[in-house]
């Protein structure tokens, strides 16, 4: 998996990995846009360089069986690596294909990823990785969470 570093667009090797109960001292409001305490109580992932401490996105899912899926419920790359002036790109995309693979393992054939976007990312989503629209809800399944695995080389 990789990210791109904006200034000289050269790739980068990153890993995702579950947020250990150390890492929480580290992960603020302030750097990372929202409370991360709140969400103990689901799967909180973080990417981060290998051999490397810095946090650079965090995500948040919860795997609901009966319905076959993963939902992410929470998911943010740091403060310096979001708007204009970000440091990195692909954060969200890596994020989003780990969530994919994730579901693939668990579901098979049947796998499913979801979300609930804010509405002004509602159509960035559906643009940039083919989400579906549910209701409220965002979906992945099918060839189009497969293809998101290739894409993104998870």
């Amino acid at each position: 998996m990789e990210i791109t570093h904006v200034a000289t667009s050269r790739f980068k090797k990153i890993v995702i990995e579950l947020v250990e109960e150390i890492d929480y001292q580290f992960i603020t409001k302030k750097a990372y846009h929202f409370d991360w305490t709140l969400e103990k109580k689901n799967n909180v992932y973080k990417l981060k360089f290998p051999h490397d401490d810095e946090i650079l996105g965090l995500m948040s899912i919860k795997v609901i069986f009966k319905e076959k899926k993963i939902e992410i419920v929470l998911l943010a790359a740091s403060v310096k690596n979001t708007g204009s002036t970000k440091e990195h790109d692909g954060i969200d995309d890596n994020f989003i294909a780990y969530a994919c693979r994730e579901s693939i393992k668990l579901f098979g054939e049947d796998a499913c990823v979801s979300l609930h976007p804010k509405t002004n990312l509602k159509n960035y989503y559906i643009e940039k990785y083919g989400f579906e629209k549910a209701g409220r809800q965002l979906f992945l399944e099918g060839n189009t969470l497969f293809n998101l695995l290739h894409k993104y080389n998870v």
